[in-house]
């Protein structure tokens, strides 16, 4: 895996049901080195940080490989890299393969996955379609948050390298898919509540489910 592109937004004000609500899901690409800091990336624009940001929630990832098949719903966006609010655009990633957990060295940061984005309205406003969270959640790939455990630049092309792996864990998708009840696997959830990588607040939300 290596990043495709570094993505970054400024504040965009939409109108959602005669509201204002400022967003940071605009994200375009920055062509240029992102400083990876413990609570997000620097110089990123984030609106609501009781969903995003933060420890746990410090840099979203999405896969390059899963442009082709939305571009195809969506034919008539302009389309670029950043367009699912990601902060790294990342060639090669399998959100089957990636296991909650993982640590990765990218560029000179090193990050630990944690868990995987849940779409909300604002994704829908920006693909002029709330239909998309729908299909976002029954395509599988949600590509996924990381904590961050040593800060650093990260670069265009630089290698996303696993260094470690808890032995007992699960993967990105699998926790995807029981968020929301899309399997029911009572050993997967017990697994899942033991991960301190996973938020407590997410944790107690998946014990409920057992």
């Amino acid at each position: 895996m290596y990043i495709e592109s570094t993505n970054i937004s400024k504040p965009k004000t939409i109108l959602w049901k005669d509201k204002e609500i400022n967003t940071g899901i605009y994200k375009t690409p920055t062509h240029k080195a992102i400083y990876l800091s413990k609570t997000g990336i620097v110089n990123d624009y984030v609106a609501d940080t009781k969903v995003h940001g933060g420890i746990y929630k410090a840099c979203y990832l999405f896969s390059s490989n899963q442009y082709p098949y939305w571009e195809n719903i969506y034919p008539n966006l302009k389309w670029h890299w950043g367009m699912f609010g990601e902060n790294l655009t990342v060639n090669g990633m399998d959100e089957k393969l990636i296991m909650v957990g993982d640590i990765y060295r990218i560029g000179d940061a090193v990050v630990q996955v944690t868990q995987p984005r849940e779409p909300c309205f604002k994704f829908g406003f920006k693909f002029g379609n709330q239909n998309i969270i729908t299909q976002f959640i029954n395509h599988g790939f949600s590509g996924t948050y990381v904590r961050v455990l040593e800060e650093g630049l990260i670069h265009v092309k630089d290698n996303v390298e696993l260094i470690d792996r808890l032995e007992k864990t699960l993967s990105v998708a699998q926790l995807y898919a029981i968020i929301f009840s899309k399997i029911n696997n009572r050993k997967l959830l017990e697994i899942a509540v033991t991960l301190d990588t996973i938020p407590f607040e997410k944790r107690e939300q998946l014990r409920r489910m057992i």
